[in-house]
């Protein structure tokens, strides 16, 4: 087998012309070893700045109640009202406004979302809300003190955003025992 290979590579090259064969030749560095250590460490500098981006894309969490320490109750109104969770535990990405109450996504993908509200009697409902879509609602109808909680996964475009908005004649009750939260987290980027 090896003989017949180059006995084929033999006529092959013997049928090209000296004057072609000059045309296609390449020139390489003296020491091509050189050349292949610097393209390694290019190679291994991108692979530690792209592993350095996708771990920063990645990194979206947050986690907020309405108050802090001081009592609050939210409503009723005649209108809807978009809670704003003041109290910040954490925002890694920074992806959620405490100033707003909104979440703006900042990457395309899959995220999780819960929400908790309390009532101190009465009716308690929140929903929430997706661009301008509700999409779940936590509701509660009590004499005493109770809570309704939800959880939704949602597919969100970059700039999507994310908020909690309390119904109609609804009322959101929180102190410091951090009763009513809004939490989220990037599950995975798409």
């Amino acid at each position: 087998m090896k003989i017949s290979v180059r006995f084929t590579l033999l006529l092959l090259l013997g049928s090209v012309p000296p004057s072609e064969s000059t045309d296609y030749q390449q020139t390489f560095p003296q020491d091509i070893y050189a050349v292949l250590r610097e393209t390694t460490a290019s190679l291994v500098q991108l692979k530690a700045d792209m592993r350095l981006l996708l771990t920063q894309v990645r990194q979206v969490a947050f986690s907020a109640s309405l108050v802090n320490t001081s009592y609050s109750v939210v409503g009723p109104s005649a209108t809807d009202i978009t809670l704003i969770f003041k109290f910040v535990v954490t925002n890694i990405g920074n992806a959620y406004n405490s100033t707003t109450g909104v979440f703006t996504a900042p990457v395309r993908g899959a995220y999780n979302f819960e929400w908790t509200v309390g009532a101190n009697g009465g009716t308690s409902g929140a929903v929430l809300v997706k661009n301008s879509a509700n999409v779940f609602l936590a509701y509660e109808q009590v004499a005493g003190f109770m809570s309704s909680s939800k959880a939704v996964a949602l597919f969100l475009e970059v700039g999507d955003v994310v908020f909690v908005r309390v119904f109609v004649n609804s009322v959101v009750f929180d102190n410091l025992n951090h009763h009513t939260t809004f939490s989220g987290h990037l599950l995975f980027p798409m």
